[in-house]
């Protein structure tokens, strides 16, 4: 694996922010809290959260990557619905009652594994979040709310062998890439395409036991920067 580091409290107006890097890939995480719920949860006394995902100019080679216009376009919208869907695994939305948490991505250098590494730094700045509104509505701490960690990892097969955290070399010369989500020791979502052919039952089986030592690992990141 790269090197992993998560750098919290770097923006001073969310409830919650974080600066995630794996290797060179780096982006900009942040959870905003909104008292107020989607239409279709109104009085429902359910909470929501919702994220979004953007590369930011420059942040990729070949060129420019222009901004996102209104509509993003289609690989932002299911990196972002992938980041939601991670993190309200872990959420209990009975417990937030009619509040919203806003997750925002921004990826400002990508070396490959943009959308792991925004999941992985999204959870830090959700317990952040999390725990504000703890104080806020008279809780013990952000634990009340949440069910278990969410991290996310790629892996894939390199010239035969499998490979943890792909950067965008690795990525780009893959016979299999595959995005892992957990939430503690239950799998959130698996990704896994045969780019250049197909893979065996066993080589998926080696894919995800690198996953979870890759994700077990990345826990012990998060929970050293959060000091739980």
């Amino acid at each position: 694996m790269r090197t992993v580091t998560l750098e919290r409290d770097i923006i001073m107006h969310p409830a919650g922010s974080c600066m995630v890097s794996f290797g060179n890939t780096r982006v900009i995480c942040t959870a905003t809290i909104e008292n107020d719920v989607p239409p279709f949860l109104k009085d429902s006394g359910k909470g929501w959260l919702t994220a979004e995902y953007g590369m930011l100019p420059g942040s990729t080679g070949g060129g420019r990557k222009r901004r996102d216009g209104i509509k993003k376009d289609g690989r932002s919208t299911e990196i972002q619905r992938l980041i939601g869907r991670s993190l309200r695994a872990a959420l209990d939305l009975t417990k937030l009652g009619p509040v919203s948490i806003l997750i925002d991505c921004d990826v400002f250098q990508a070396d490959g594994g943009t959308r792991t590494a925004s999941i992985t730094g999204a959870w830090v700045a959700l317990y952040d979040a999390l725990t504000e509104l703890a104080k806020q509505q008279g809780q013990e701490g952000p634990e009340y709310y949440l069910s278990g960690q969410v991290a996310a990892v790629s892996v894939g097969i390199v010239d035969g062998r499998v490979v943890c955290d792909l950067d965008y070399e690795h990525d780009s010369s893959a016979c299999v890439d595959m995005n892992v989500v957990k939430c503690g020791e239950h799998l959130v979502e698996v990704q896994g395409t045969g780019e250049q052919g197909t893979f065996s039952r066993d080589e998926l089986n080696q894919m995800l036991d690198a996953a979870d030592r890759g994700i077990a690992e990345i826990y012990k990141i998060q929970r050293k920067s959060l000091g739980i």
